[in-house]
């Protein structure tokens, strides 16, 4: 997939014609249970090629929790969605984006804890990201399925950016919530179709994806009551990014995206307006490139 290029004249029409610019989740995410497309269990691979179009195609996956607390993020996303690429094709941090959207939940408590998308180019990236069913599940037990879009990407996606250049795609989670420590064996079978031979940990997921991702949390909105902050700073270091305004999401992402091109911290703060400016600086202050070009990232 990937085909396609997006153009802010596509966005408008698509963006005018749903209601975005004044809708509501519940009126731009009107799907009342999953879309078959979307429904992981037996997809072999979701795909990220080059082609004429883009000869040198980079994944970016963005992880959606989307049970009942986030509602102001997924408004978020998909309103700015158009400024989000923007940004990415006129600043270029990275070579042809191709965009797949992962709608996660609660395998302990929802009917449709993953939701995946195709990795897309063009306006169908909106398309796709506004046929998620927003469940707004999740339950009382401390934790979301963070790890599952995690599990999907490590052996259910297939890139050319890995495959023929060695190169790592990206991950971003973004949730308010900590991470469930275990994905067992049976989840796996439910909701994606594999048959593995034990549960496997937060820690061996994150293994075996980051051989193929970049992977990196954004802690939105973390409850007061909950270690949250904690959790996910002693699994992910420095890729566990506190967003103090979840106005500002698609912002961070781009920059961090500008870090793993060769830029500095401070550079790419200074390059944001104002309170965005601020935002990004904060989120980003404990993350610097070790060598340019080299697309790796060190702790602070």
């Amino acid at each position: 997939m990937g085909c396609g290029t997006w153009t802010a004249s596509s966005w408008t029409g698509y963006s005018t014609a749903r209601g975005i610019d004044k809708g509501t989740t519940s009126t731009i995410y009107k799907s009342r249970t999953i879309d078959n497309r979307f429904d992981p269990k037996g997809v072999t691979y979701r795909e990220a090629c080059d082609s004429a179009e883009h000869p040198n195609s980079t994944p970016i996956v963005i992880g959606l929790d989307v049970t009942g607390s986030m509602s102001g993020v997924l408004e978020t996303v998909v309103k700015k969605l158009g400024d989000t690429m923007t940004n990415i094709l006129e600043r270029k941090p990275v070579t042809d984006p191709q965009i797949m959207f992962a709608a996660f939940g609660d395998t302990e408590y929802d009917d449709y804890p993953l939701q995946v998308t195709q990795f897309e180019s063009d306006i169908r990236i909106a398309e796709q990201l506004t046929s998620i069913y927003f469940e707004k599940g999740g339950g009382g037990n401390s934790g979301e399925s963070y790890t599952l879009p995690w599990y999907f990407a490590a052996r259910h996606t297939k890139t050319d950016n890995y495959e023929k250049r060695g190169k790592k795609g990206f991950i971003f989670t973004i949730g308010d919530e900590d991470y469930l420590r275990n994905l067992t064996k049976e989840d796996i079978k439910e909701f994606i179709g594999d048959d593995v031979q034990g549960d496997m940990t937060a820690e061996e997921i994150l293994a075996e994806v980051s051989r193929k991702y970049e992977v990196y949390h954004l802690i939105v909105d973390p409850s007061p009551y909950e270690p949250v902050e904690e959790s996910w700073k002693k699994l992910l270091g420095a890729n566990a990014v506190i967003v103090q305004d979840i106005d500002k999401i698609p912002e961070v992402i781009v920059s961090i995206l500008e870090l793993h091109a060769g830029k500095t911290a401070d550079e790419v703060a200074d390059s944001w307006d104002g309170s965005t400016a601020l935002i990004v600086k904060d989120a980003i202050k404990g993350l610097a490139v070790t060598k340019a070009n080299t697309e790796l990232v060190e702790f602070n």
